[in-house]
């Protein structure tokens, strides 16, 4: 029977219930190169709905899932997301991956007033009145993976290698400014993209290689998303390159990406995420094991979105609740200072810039594929736009208080959000 809980959850995408409803957009790539990493997303979006609806629904409402899929296609991912506002009606959308893809439906959402959680780590420099970013902001991930190179392990040239789009660009300009402030020249920072679903990476690993010839300790940081990270790591095994030798620290690697590949050569490297599989706690415990029994099967892992989806959809359960609608703005209203459970046994609260509070955590890559947790942090502040740019450095997000989410300090008005698109 348990196999059959994912299937049946499938098919109330396209049913409609027989009284009222509350319909829930979700919106995935299930096919193309991001497929292995969203697949997951939709379906424990299905876990979720299922358990609301288990416990009475919403507002004395079932929950109806409306499952559309992105196709690793950002045009794709606007048309399915009027689709799912006009055509569908949804009264939210879980969605996406890239942030190509969370900028393609941006216009479209502003449009239509609809209301996105977003659950990706990302770069930042953006806050929308239409989405509430629950994945991690550079603060809460990529500064913090920095310092431990720079404090923890020595690492003195930095590989900063990413997929050719706009969050890998724009997180690394925030770090080459950080890292430049913080003492490294700028000889020792080597950057370098590929597109989507590269796999030759031969010479890319041989030049990061050779970047530590003269006796520097070399670490690399890496933005490489979907399954372009398969042919990377390989690679690294291939070469014969270790932890020991060049510590790797990924953004964009998790328990499902690596549940394809060989760890036993990948073991000591890294990766910085707000939510690992491997946290002991009685919320984490429980979640894993609603996960197994959903999906029918033990060795379904979980993952720092699946997280970030978790903490939005029990936001965005109790704002629903709070506001006695699903109406967006009223809806919305009711997110700020929300507070909620994580499943590393804190508290995530929503702040007024529509960002969370999260932990921090470091992870060493096992032989089994999971991460031993070495490093956490109490939680921290997302920052939507960052304090390592010179063009954000004065801008604030306070949308309950100044209604912007693109305040400019020095000038104390309210720049306008499509300057940033």
């Amino acid at each position: 029977m348990k196999k059959l809980l994912l299937a049946s959850a499938l098919s109330a995408v396209t049913a409609h219930a027989a009284g009222a409803e509350i319909r829930v957009g979700v919106l995935h790539s299930t096919t193309g190169t991001m497929a292995i990493s969203e697949t997951t997303l939709r379906d424990v979006m299905l876990m979720m709905i299922e358990q609301q609806n288990a416990a009475g629904g919403l507002l004395g409402q079932e929950l109806v899932p409306v499952v559309v899929d992105g196709a690793s296609d950002w045009p794709t991912y606007a048309e399915r997301t009027r689709e799912l506002l006009t055509v569908e009606d949804v009264d939210v959308i879980f969605c996406c991956w890239t942030s190509t893809s969370r900028k393609a439906i941006l216009p479209v959402v502003e449009e239509l007033n609809g209301l996105v959680f977003y659950p990706v780590q990302y770069e930042g420099e953006e806050s929308s009145r239409n989405v509430f970013y629950t994945g991690a902001a550079p603060n809460q991930q990529a500064i913090p993976a920095v310092d431990y190179f720079l404090e923890e392990l020595g690492v003195e040239t930095f590989a900063l290698l990413g997929t050719d789009y706009v969050y890998p660009r724009t997180t690394n300009r925030i770090l080459e400014q950080y890292l430049l402030d913080a003492g490294i020249p700028a000889e020792n920072i080597f950057v370098n993209y590929t597109p989507f679903g590269h796999s030759d990476w031969s010479s890319i690993v041989g030049d990061v290689v050779a970047l530590g010839e003269g006796g520097q300790q070399v670490g690399v940081i890496s933005t490489i998303n979907g399954d372009a990270n398969v042919g990377f790591y390989n690679e690294l095994a291939a070469q014969g390159v270790t932890a020991d030798d060049i510590p790797v620290v990924a953004f964009s690697v998790g328990e499902e990406e690596l549940s394809g590949l060989d760890t036993g050569p990948l073991e000591g490297h890294l990766a910085a995420w707000n939510y690992f599989q491997s946290a002991d706690t009685e919320a984490n415990e429980a979640f894993i094991a609603a996960w197994h029994e959903f999906t029918g099967d033990d060795t379904r892992v979980t993952n720092d979105p699946m997280e970030a989806h978790y903490i939005g959809f029990n936001m965005w359960v109790q704002a629903v609740e709070a506001a006695g609608t699903t109406d967006v703005d009223a809806v919305r209203d009711a997110m700020y200072g929300l507070q909620v459970p994580n499943l590393t046994g804190g508290m995530a609260e929503m702040l007024p810039n529509h960002h969370l509070t999260k932990p921090v955590l470091i992870g060493e890559i096992t032989a089994d594929g999971q991460f031993d947790i070495i490093s956490q942090t109490d939680p921290v502040p997302g920052d939507a736009w960052t304090d390592f740019l010179a063009e954000s450095a004065v801008l604030i997000s306070d949308w309950p208080g100044l209604g912007c989410g693109m305040y400019n300090t020095e000038t104390q008005t309210c720049v306008q959000l499509e300057s940033n698109y």
